[in-house]
């Protein structure tokens, strides 16, 4: 069985995932993603699903033109859990392997 997130899990958040956020009434967290069109958004995207399958976790997302919204939450654990931390983080690396 999955957890949540112990109280020092939760503490890390801010510091660890600092362009993630809390959503509000949820034991979830979010990002919005902007590209500079649909294509670039839509790669993101297809990036992110081939993470989600290794990680065996699959994000809950939005896609508008050039912005992508993603949430994380473990229904497993009935809230956050150590594989959205770690879905996050594979999330952020690819952001910043696209900005080199």
């Amino acid at each position: 069985m999955v957890e949540k997130l112990d109280e020092a899990g939760r503490a890390a958040l801010a510091r660890d995932l600092p362009g993630w956020a809390m959503v509000a009434g949820r034991d979830a967290i979010t990002r919005t993603f902007r590209f500079a069109d649909f294509s670039e958004a839509w790669g993101f995207m297809s990036r992110v699903a081939l993470l989600a399958e290794r990680h065996d976790h699959h994000p809950e997302w939005a896609n508008v033109w050039s912005r992508v919204e993603i949430t994380l939450s473990t229904h497993d654990a009935g809230g956050l859990s150590a594989r959205d931390v770690a879905l996050a983080t594979a999330i952020d690396r690819l952001v910043g392997q696209a900005a080199r």
